[in-house]
């Protein structure tokens, strides 16, 4: 049978029947194909069993599933905030405004930090992609993008290098230099290719290999220097919005969410799905796992943000409030991950204890909804895009506390990388 099937704007010739009809992708063996809907159907029964009929499968399909979530159930014996009771509430949040970043023409959609800890890539609807100095604002490069709507980008983890994406449905790579003068758009390299727009792209844990994520409902592993594709990821019925790389040094599983409401977990080396989760209620618009690789946050338009623990193999915490109202579109943890950042589609960023799943902070300033958020790898600051056509400073913090918080005190139950880091 078939690993994936989604729609695809495209019209010609079945594959099957020759005819000019509305045609769909079909996976088999990672291999695409074209089939009309009829064509399709007449495949999906030829492999049924004497007896067996599709409303049956169907039917078969979700008494497995209710079984599933029974199972998991079982499980569900204390909430997060109810272990989480005696630890000590978090303090005021000091919070200084650092820096603007201004210089693209129309939204942000997509920004990366640097290792370095210093450099930003962001890229913008008007075909921008921009290397940024945050400490002085200054512009290092700029590269014009064949097409608007560049809806990925990403930062190479030896910082010699930066990768985007979007409309045109391709990864494109672009290798850096000292020479600010120099013609970028000379050395480009088109890694990977495709069938519908890109949505998201990150490096593995090195500049040799690059993950990417589509609205062909696909994501994907490609080698930078030949463009080969190396696996491929079937199983969201609808476009994938997202992706996150674990942050283990092996990183051979990520996270992927889309507009069928599932968030994937992903091994790299199989190409198996291996967890998924279906909890919300709309678009999963952003994914970020926990810094210590067992759990992982996502965002959604149904104007929440969620956790999933990946040993528990459940969702665990809900972040959400009666008066929000609007999607949120970007989530990222602190360093330690006792905090959660949320950007939302009502201009604000959100600040929630992950522990207590409550709200410690809101933050105002962007004009327009906040597209994408990030925590620098220091985990001292953290930058914001936004539709208003900046990065903005008032979302450039330090985070430090007051004398006399004890931080260390306060780490979730997931292990952290640092507890004496916000």
């Amino acid at each position: 049978m078939c690993d994936q099937t989604f729609l695809a704007i495209t019209f010609g010739p079945c594959d099957s029947c020759s005819e000019n009809r509305p045609l769909m992708n079909l996976y088999i063996k990672t291999e695409p194909i074209n089939y009309c809907s009829l064509c399709m159907e007449i495949m999906a029964c030829q492999g049924l069993a004497s007896g067996e009929t599709l409303k049956s499968l169907k039917a078969e399909s979700e008494t497995l599933r209710k079984k599933l979530e029974e199972e998991r159930k079982k499980l569900h014996d204390v909430e997060l905030e109810k272990v989480a009771e005696k630890a000590e509430a978090l303090g005021e949040l000091n919070m200084k405004t650092r820096r603007t970043l201004k210089g693209h023409g129309n939204k942000v959609l997509c920004m990366d930090w640097c290792k370095d800890k210093r450099r930003i890539v962001s890229s913008s609807q008007d075909g921008k992609v921009i290397v940024w100095d945050a400490f002085t604002t200054n512009k290092e490069h700029a590269v014009t993008m064949p097409t608007t709507w560049v809806m990925a980008c990403a930062y190479a983890p030896s910082g010699c290098a930066i990768a985007c994406g979007g409309l045109d449905n391709k990864c494109s790579v672009y290798p850096l230099s000292l020479d600010k003068d120099e013609n970028l758009a000379a050395k480009k390299k088109s890694v990977a290719m495709h069938t519908n727009y890109l949505s998201g792209c990150t490096f593995t844990n090195s500049d040799m290999q690059i993950l990417t994520s589509s609205g062909d409902g696909t994501s994907a592993l490609w080698d930078v220097e030949s463009g080969q594709l190396l696996q491929s990821f079937h199983g969201h019925s609808a476009d994938v919005l997202t992706l996150d790389l674990a942050p283990s040094e092996t990183g051979n599983t990520f996270v992927s969410g889309g507009s069928d409401k599932k968030a994937n977990v992903w091994d790299l080396r199989s190409g198996q799905n291996v967890q998924s989760f279906d909890t919300h209620d709309s678009d999963i618009n952003c994914v970020k796992y926990y810094p210590s690789g067992d759990a992982f946050a996502s965002a959604s338009d149904d104007s929440t943000c969620r956790l999933f623990d990946l040993r528990a193999d459940r969702e665990v915490s809900i972040y959400s409030k009666d008066s929000i109202m609007f999607g949120a579109a970007s989530v990222d943890f602190s360093l330690s991950g006792r905090l959660l950042f949320a950007g939302y589609n009502d201009y604000t960023i959100n600040v929630w204890d992950v522990l207590k799943g409550t709200r410690v902070a809101i933050l105002f300033g962007h004009e327009n909804r906040v597209s994408s958020l990030r925590v620098s790898p220091d985990g001292t600051a953290f930058c914001s895009g936004s539709w208003d056509n900046t990065l903005r400073n008032k979302f450039l913090f330090t985070m430090t506390a007051y004398p006399g918080q004890r931080w260390a005190n306060c780490a979730p139950p997931f292990g952290t990388p640092n507890h004496g880091q916000m």
